[in-house]
């Protein structure tokens, strides 16, 4: 199969569930306000998301391992745009379970669908020799920075949130069912539909790839945190309005995509350790003035640079992932599920920090992760261990 059509469609399977979680997050003081929910209810809404997206993600490395990416990638994908219109009407209903569901359907296709892509992505890489992953998630992150912004001027005009998002959905359905068809089969299978090789010690018991586990950890939560909270956080804890908060949002969103689709120069001139522990340190310092400083135009200077320290973290500990040693789709998929954990169901948690604590104060925790992922990045300078000879049966 065409390399750059399949390149091409990864670029576009991951620019739809950026356009959907974007619009979905600009209409959240809009949904709240229509469910009238506190706080402490998003969050609960928001589990819905959490559970969706751990069934999805914990299950998408074995689903690949056993029949490729490309049947995962589709049911995905198609799970995720399908879900939005649901959420919206959940929300012009003021139907709190029927938002839930929808968030557990988009939570389920992103975690599993990704988690394959992400696998496609390492793969396009190894073949091109390239640095691909940044530039796919480049294209999830300029998917919010649409999304938010035709969520940004919806908002301001007081466009109904139930046609809002089931125009997004209708609109996505067919775009996603053509990028699709440039998936190729057979990447990610198994011989025995397993995750690990015959004789090869378990990926798992590399201490390094938990390091970089960390670091993914980290910065998917500092990304997952914005594109559920940033709107509230500017409303509710700077006391923006709503379409100031969806504004904030969109500068986040665009300063993401900057980061990852400009990334490529910095990470062949320094190197991916030096560059993730400065983009960790980067990311700290935003939020550090975000939860500290009360003044609206520290906190909107603050959002840039949280963005841009978020914006390579999760692409380059993945690439990483699939370069530190044998089985490279075994650990991609298990970096990835670690990732996808911390974007997807880390959020709902700090919800209930917000709902005590304040929200602004819930990302100290956040804060706390991106000091520990700048302390492990320096790992990634050492090499790999040889792989060794497969043990005789």
């Amino acid at each position: 199969m065409n390399t750059a059509r399949r390149r091409l469609a990864l670029f576009v399977l991951f620019f739809l569930p950026g356009l959907g979680i974007s619009s979905w997050v600009t209409r959240t003081p809009d949904i709240r306000d229509l469910l009238g929910a506190s706080t402490a209810q998003m969050g609960l809404l928001l589990f819905g998301l959490s559970a969706g997206s751990m069934l999805g993600i914990l299950g998408s490395g074995r689903v690949v391992s056993r029949f490729g990416t490309r049947p995962v990638v589709a049911a995905g994908i198609l799970t995720t745009v399908v879900s939005i219109p649901v959420i919206g009407a959940g929300a012009g209903l003021s139907q709190s379970a029927l938002v839930t569901a929808g968030l557990f359907l988009f939570g389920f296709g992103m975690g599993s669908g990704e988690v394959a892509m992400n696998i496609e992505g390492a793969d396009v890489e190894r073949i091109t020799d390239k640095p691909v992953l940044p530039t796919m998630h480049g294209f999830f992150s300029l998917g919010t920075v649409v999304g938010a912004a035709i969520g940004m001027v919806l908002t301001a005009v007081a466009f109904p949130v139930i046609w809002h998002l089931g125009l997004i959905g209708l609109i996505s359905v067919p775009i996603a069912l053509t990028a699709v068809r440039h998936i190729p089969y057979g990447v990610g299978l198994s011989p025995k539909g397993g995750l690990q090789a015959a004789g090869r010690e378990p990926v798992w018991r590399d201490r390094r790839l938990w390091l970089i586990g960390v670091i993914v950890l980290a910065m998917a939560l500092a990304e997952g945190a914005a594109n559920d909270w940033l709107p509230l956080i500017m409303v509710d804890g700077h006391g923006l309005d709503a379409a100031w908060g969806s504004a904030v949002y969109t500068a986040f969103a665009a300063a993401m995509a900057i980061g990852r689709f400009g990334g490529g120069w910095f990470l062949t001139r320094f190197g991916r350790a030096t560059v993730l522990g400065a983009s960790a340190l980067l990311g700290g310092i935003g939020l550090l003035l975000i939860i500290v400083v009360d003044n609206q135009i520290v906190a909107g200077a603050a959002v840039l640079l949280w963005g841009v320290g978020a914006a390579l973290g999760f692409p380059v500990a993945l690439s990483a992932a699939g370069d530190s040693g044998p089985d490279p789709t075994a650990r991609v998929s298990l970096v990835a599920t670690a990732g996808y954990v911390a974007f997807l169901v880390g959020p709902p948690a700090l919800g209930f920090l917000g709902e005590h604590y304040g929200l602004r104060n819930a990302m100290i925790v956040v804060l706390a992760l991106l000091a520990l992922a700048a302390a492990c990045a320096p790992a990634l300078n050492r090499r790999p261990a040889p792989e060794r000879e497969p043990v005789a049966p």
